[in-house]
């Protein structure tokens, strides 16, 4: 008998701890979302109606691109050597960008690569990019995914000019399985 009084009294007190500590896991997760939503909602760049900032760049074939040269409707792509998702989007993204209505004019796609490692890995990437875009790498990259406040990859926006001039976002859920002529 005492030791069934005593088996009790020890699943009591595990059961007891295990609460203490699905609580403080609660609570810290908690916490952690309240982080996350201070920084930016879990967005992982501008959403709709959100202006571009300013930025001046040179593509990979030395063409100058600027917010203000950016045209209605022009998809702008990010995407990173190190992200697997990135990696399964791509080919996707190509085959949307090539039925972008005014081709490459249309298309902007930023390569980032966080160091030497990265930029080797990286080439694959503007290799399949550069048919069908106009491609950013290094720090002409990191400025455009400043400007369009870019946290986490791969992201795929949409944007056009408002009527004052001003470069907004149209869309931050480009749907790349669909041909872009429809989407338009």
């Amino acid at each position: 008998m005492p030791v069934l009084v005593t088996a009790v009294v020890l699943v009591g007190l595990l059961c007891t701890l295990d609460l203490i500590l699905t609580v403080g896991v609660i609570r810290r997760l908690r916490e952690h979302t309240e982080l996350l939503s201070e920084r930016g909602g879990g967005r992982m760049s501008l959403g709709p109606g959100d202006e571009v900032g300013d930025f001046s760049v040179t593509s990979v074939s030395g063409e100058p691109v600027d917010g203000t040269a950016i045209g209605s409707e022009t998809v702008v792509a990010f995407f990173s050597p190190t992200c697997g998702p990135c990696k399964e989007k791509l080919p996707k993204f190509v085959e949307y960008a090539r039925g972008v209505p005014r081709g490459r004019e249309q298309v902007l796609a930023a390569v980032t690569a966080d160091g030497p490692q990265d930029v080797e890995a990286a080439a694959p990437m503007v290799t399949a990019l550069t048919p069908v875009a106009r491609v950013l790498t290094g720090r002409d990259a990191e400025a455009v995914a400043e400007a369009c406040k870019v946290r986490a990859f791969p992201v795929v926006l949409k944007v056009n000019r408002s009527t004052d001039g001003r470069l907004l976002v149209m869309t931050d859920e480009v749907d790349v399985e669909r041909p872009a002529v429809a989407s338009y």
